[in-house]
């Protein structure tokens, strides 16, 4: 400021010194005038390039100036900077907010004052049926038209949220979307949406299973308590007395065996996916499977004319079959259930075919075909749901408990397997394990050669053991 004090004045004493000597006093004061002029002229051109690059708005343009101006622009320039590095500090943080938002499993909707969409998450769009880009600025209820939503939105009762269908729902595969509305700001709205289809299916199994359960074991315990009743009101001879007895006996071990596969279910959910540390021969865990099945076709067709024909195909010698790594008591327990399925729902001289053979890729299949009724396409989905039956009154005579398959579904997944079923109505069905080969292990401790594409060896009656 001094400086350009000072050479206001030196300019001033030139051209005052100047006029002097060129035209005297009246000279002198010529040259103090236009030496005014001359400076408030040069120091207007320069504060209107000051104020044309500040209207311009750009840092970088600013003019290359020196003394107050220069000051002026350098300092402007300065601020700027800063309040453009603010600028983009603060697009960046939004950023991130709204990145951060997208991330949310939840749906996230802005609202104006007029219900309007100033901004969404994809997982809204998606739960709403909406566009993220398109749809801002339009009316929410235009594009939500649920009436329960529309309800909700104009009460003003935003303590609870409702659950409305969401796009694509069906009764067959239904889609349930929750939302909460939360007023903020002046007027603006925020809503929270969440797919709870997942949720509100759990809740339902959890009523039915503890329906079902409720169910499986009241029948039995009536049962038994009217036998109790009787034996204890009723003068009964030792015939009688035995055949009720035997009667409760066969109720009391029909609820043990549900009580012991829920047991067993629960351990399979609760129990980490068993390692393949323990190894176990093929051979004697399929023979004792047979085994087993051949102890219950005599018993369901106990008092018919025919038996059930158990075939094994082929039947390679126990060395040859291998060993497959998990924990055995699973293991047992899905290829029991199967064949025992398989005997249960198979008419009395009906046909079962057992096969275990390995795939070119090295895995393992164990298959179980009967010559039973068969099943329609709408049931296999459910089948490996809990207490889900075709035919409740034929599985309480052959004594199921509508467990057997859950428990199959979940010793696959455990072991990284794969069950697949299936069925034609009339022509039977094919229930299968394929287990992954870095579970099978060949008889001299390496992986199985691929088996041949040969056909099958006869089949052999079910009298027959797996060993020659």
């Amino acid at each position: 400021m001094l400086f350009r004090f000072f050479s206001f004045l030196m300019l001033q004493f030139a051209s005052a010194l100047a006029g002097w000597w060129l035209g005297g006093r009246w000279g002198a004061l010529a040259g103090l005038a236009l030496a005014g002029l001359l400076w408030f002229t040069l120091d207007l051109l320069r504060g209107a390039r000051v104020l044309r690059w500040l209207k311009q708005g750009e840092a970088s343009g600013a003019p290359a100036l020196r003394g107050l101006w220069g000051e002026v622009s350098d300092r402007t320039r300065r601020l700027l900077r800063q309040r453009e590095q603010q600028t983009q500090d603060s697009q960046a943080r939004l950023q991130e907010f709204l990145a951060a938002i997208q991330a949310s499993p939840n749906g996230v909707v802005l609202l104006d004052k007029t219900g309007c969409i100033e901004w969404c998450n994809q997982i809204a769009a998606e739960q709403f049926g909406f566009d993220a880009q398109r749809d801002v600025l339009q009316q929410i209820g235009n594009l939500v038209r649920d009436p329960a939503f529309a309800a909700y939105y104009t009460g003003g009762d935003y303590a609870h949220e409702i659950t409305i269908a969401g796009p694509g729902s069906t009764p067959s595969r239904p889609i349930r979307v929750s939302i909460h509305l939360h007023p903020y700001g002046e007027g603006r709205k925020l809503l929270l949406s969440r797919d709870v289809t997942a949720l509100e299916q759990a809740e339902a199994m959890r009523r039915d299973f503890v329906a079902n359960v409720s169910h499986e074991i009241r029948t039995p315990l009536t049962v038994l308590a009217g036998f109790v009743e009787t034996l204890r009101t009723l003068p009964l001879n030792e015939s009688e007395r035995g055949r009720y007895l035997a009667l409760m006996a066969q109720q009391s071990e029909r609820m043990q065996t549900l009580v012991n596969d829920l047991l067993t279910l629960s351990r399979l959910e609760g129990r980490p996916p068993p390692g393949a540390a323990e190894w176990t021969p093929v051979h004697s865990l399929l023979e004792r499977c047979l085994q087993e099945a051949r102890t219950l076709s005599a018993l369901v067709t106990r008092g018919e004319t025919a038996g059930h024909e158990l075939r094994f195909d082929p039947a390679p010698s126990p060395r040859s079959m291998g060993e497959i790594a998990g924990a055995p008591n699973e293991l047992h327990s899905a290829l029991s259930n199967l064949l025992n399925n398989a005997v249960r729902y198979t008419p009395a001289g009906g046909v079962i075919e057992v096969q275990w053979r390995v795939l070119p890729d090295g895995r393992a299949e164990f298959s179980v075909k009967d010559s039973g009724p068969g099943i329609a396409p709408e049931h296999i989905p459910r089948l490996t749901e809990r207490f889900y039956r075709i035919d409740r009154s034929r599985s309480r005579e052959t004594g199921g408990t509508g467990l057997g398959l859950a428990i199959v579904k979940h010793v696959a997944q455990r072991h990284g397997a794969e069950l697949r079923i299936d069925s034609t109505p009339g022509l039977g069905s094919t229930f299968s394990i394929i287990f992954p080969a870095s579970r099978i292990k060949g008889p001299g401790g390496e992986a199985p050669a691929p088996a041949p594409a040969a056909p099958p060896v006869a089949a052999r009656p079910a009298t027959e053991s797996l060993q020659k």
